[in-house]
């Protein structure tokens, strides 16, 4: 198998031989007002940092990547994200919420990307037999939209307030990243496990450059098309091509996840407070 550079930021990585493809599409999201600036330095957790908590708490996530009609018009796309998003006021369980649009053409032609947090799922189960939920997917969604992939996993976060909801300074900018994988059969319960730890500890040794990051094996039988995913929200745009670029990442990309890969499918999109836009 030829060697493949891991999903990079503002671009689109190689492909390998028919048996690896790697595609990546950018989203982005429209508010109102004026983006911040961050300066980025690629340092290490200290001791005393925040993000080294031990307690964790389960949560569930949900992605949903959707493929609008051609003709879909600015006011129709308007619509249907609106009624995405403030579909959390309505149906309880929802913890957090984050959606965006692409801005890159891809060979899976998805435009729009959802991502939502639930406590449990249960409660997922229930978002997706929800009246409300099923009144925007009818009237918002399904109009706009030819073909949608859910993805759901279960995965652990800080047992802090801020970290479950996404809440706080640390979530009101930057870039939600999402990497689907389909790993080899063989290699899911070893190889694959090893490989995500790798990811998910390297995460969390720079708070500087991440917020959270969240990965898990998915759960929805629906979607046989990708058996894991990661959810990562980086500080800046910045922040994700210095984590993406750096030896450290594309070493545990090239070692542990290139060999077990099949198929992985990457975007990302610029996030902001409702009321505000990106510029």
């Amino acid at each position: 198998m030829a060697v493949c550079s891991p999903p990079i930021a503002l671009a689109f990585p190689c492909l390998s031989p028919a048996k690896f493809s790697l595609n990546s599409c950018t989203l982005e999201m429209k508010f109102w007002g004026k983006r911040r600036n961050r300066v980025i330095t690629l340092a290490a957790s200290s001791p005393n940092s925040s993000y080294n908590v031990e307690r964790k708490r389960k949560v569930v996530e949900h992605l949903c990547l959707l493929r609008a009609n051609e003709d879909l018009s600015d006011e129709q796309e308007k619509d249907m994200l609106d009624n995405l998003y403030t579909s959390q006021y309505h149906m309880a369980g929802i913890v957090a919420i984050s959606l965006g649009r692409t801005s890159d053409q891809n060979p899976e032609n998805y435009t729009h990307g959802v991502f939502m947090r639930f406590h449990k799922k249960e409660d997922l189960a229930k978002y997706y037999q929800n009246t409300s939920y099923l009144r925007v997917l009818k009237e918002y969604v399904s109009p706009y939209c030819h073909d949608l992939l859910y993805v759901d996993f279960e995965a652990e976060v800080e047992d802090d307030i801020l970290a479950i909801f996404r809440k706080g300074e640390e979530f009101n900018y930057g870039v939600e990243f999402v990497l689907l994988i389909k790993f080899n059969e063989g290699a899911l319960d070893g190889p694959a496990e090893d490989a995500l730890t790798s990811l998910a500890n390297l995460a969390f040794e720079f708070p500087s450059l991440i917020v959270q990051s969240t990965q898990g094996r998915n759960f929805n039988l629906e979607s046989k098309e990708y058996t894991h995913a990661i959810v990562t929200r980086f500080r800046s745009v910045e922040a994700q091509k210095i984590f993406m670029d750096s030896s450290e990442y594309n070493h545990i990309w090239e070692s542990k996840l290139l060999p077990i890969i099949l198929q992985t499918l990457s975007f990302h999109f610029l996030v902001a407070p409702v009321g505000t836009e990106l510029m």
